[in-house]
C-alpha cells in the first residue's frame, strides 16, 4: 500500500478510527485502539469539562499514541469540553450533532485537527471551507444518530466534492468493507459496532451478547418524526416507541421522554429490553469478540490482501 494521508496526518499506523460512542467510548477503549495502531476516540457526550479531563488523562496514562475526542456539539457543556481539549493538547477531535463553526478557530489555534462527521455532500463542503482537516462520511447503515444516505452512495459523492481526506463510516466491520471504502475513494474507515465486542470495551455484557446474536434485519430506526432518527437493535423499547410514534395523539415531548437515558440504561445497566442498544446494520456480521489489536490487524490484513489482488 502507498503512504496513507490519514496515517501521516495523525501519526497512526493503521487508517482505522474507533467511533465516539456515548457511554461506551471511554479512555480504556480509546487507549486500547490507539495502542493497536488505530485512532481511539473518547466520547465527550454530555460530560462536563472536569469529567472529560479525567478521561483524557486516564487515556494518557495507558497510551503514548495519538487519540482523539468526539465532541457532541449539542452538549450543554460544549464550551468546557472545547477548552479542556485545547488545554490537554488533544491532537484530534471528531465533531457531530451540530455546527462546529464557532469552535473551529479556537481548536485550530491550539493545533487540534478537526475532523467532522457528515451525512451529506453539502455539509462536507461547508466544513471544508471552515478549515476541517478531514471528514467522516457516515452512511445510514451506522448505529446511533443517522442520516438518509447509504455509505455506498455517500462516500464517493463526498470524495468528489472535497479536497480533504474522507473517512468512510457505516456498515463496515471487516476487510471487505475496508477495501470497498478505499475503492470508493476513502482514505480510512471508522467503525463503532465492531468495537462493541472488543475485549477492552466496557459496555455491559448483555449489550455485547445482543450484538453478537444479531442478524442482518435486527436493527430499526426510530425517532424520524422528531428530526433526529436513531438506529438500534430491535427490542421491547423500540417496538413501544414505534407504536407511540405512529400514534397521532402522541406528543414529541412524550417521545423524547421515552428516549431519555435509554442508551445509558442498556450500555451501563445492561437493560437490553427497555434500553437503547445502538448499533449498525453490520451487527449481523459481528459474531466474535477479540482484542482491539486482533480486530484492527485482522481487518487491515484482509483489506490489503484484497486490494493487492486487484
Amino acid at each position: 500500500m502507498s503512504k496513507n494521508p490519514i496515517c501521516e496526518m495523525l501519526g497512526i499506523k493503521y487508517p482505522v478510527f474507533q467511533g465516539g460512542m456515548a457511554w461506551i467510548a471511554d479512555a480504556e477503549l480509546a487507549s486500547a485502539v490507539s495502542n493497536a495502531g488505530g485512532l481511539g476516540i473518547i466520547a465527550a457526550m454530555n460530560s462536563n469539562g472536569e469529567q472529560l479531563r479525567e478521561q483524557i488523562r486516564k487515556a494518557k496514562m495507558h497510551t503514548d499514541k495519538p487519540f482523539g475526542v468526539n465532541l457532541m456539539l449539542m452538549s450543554p457543556y460544549i464550551e468546557e469540553a472545547v477548552d479542556v481539549v485545547c488545554e490537554e493538547k488533544v491532537q484530534v477531535v471528531t465533531t457531530g450533532a451540530g455546527n462546529p463553526a464557532r469552535f473551529m478557530q479556537k481548536l485550530k489555534d491550539s493545533n487540534v485537527k478537526v475532523i467532522c462527521v457528515v451525512a451529506s455532500v453539502a455539509l462536507a463542503v461547508m466544513v471544508e471551507r471552515m478549515g476541517a482537516s478531514a471528514v467522516i462520511a457516515e452512511g445510514c447503515e451506522s448505529g446511533g444518530h443517522v442520516g438518509d444516505t447509504t455509505t455506498m452512495a455517500l462516500v464517493p459523492q463526498v470524495v468528489d466534492a472535497v479536497n480533504i481526506p474522507v473517512i468512510a463510516a457505516g456498515g463496515i466491520a471487516d476487510g471487505r468493507g475496508m477495501a470497498a471504502s478505499f475503492m470508493l475513494g476513502a482514505k480510512a474507515i471508522q467503525m463503532g459496532t465492531r468495537f462493541l465486542t472488543a475485549k477492552e470495551c466496557n459496555v455491559h455484557e448483555n449489550y455485547k451478547e445482543k450484538v453478537l446474536g444479531a442478524k442482518d434485519r435486527d436493527t430499526i430506526v426510530t425517532g424520524k418524526s422528531l428530526g433526529h432518527p436513531v438506529r438500534a437493535l430491535k427490542n421491547r423499547m423500540t417496538r413501544e416507541f414505534i407504536q407511540k410514534e405512529q400514534d397521532p395523539s402522541t406528543t414529541p415531548e412524550e417521545l423524547e421522554a421515552m428516549g431519555a437515558g435509554a442508551l445509558r440504561k442498556a450500555a451501563i445497566d445492561g437493560d437490553v429490553k427497555y434500553g437503547s442498544c445502538m448499533c449498525g446494520q453490520i451487527a449481523g456480521l459481528v459474531n466474535s469478540e477479540g482484542t482491539c489489536e486482533e480486530i484492527i490487524t485482522g481487518i487491515c490484513q484482509e483489506a490489503y490482501s484484497l486490494l493487492g489482488s486487484l
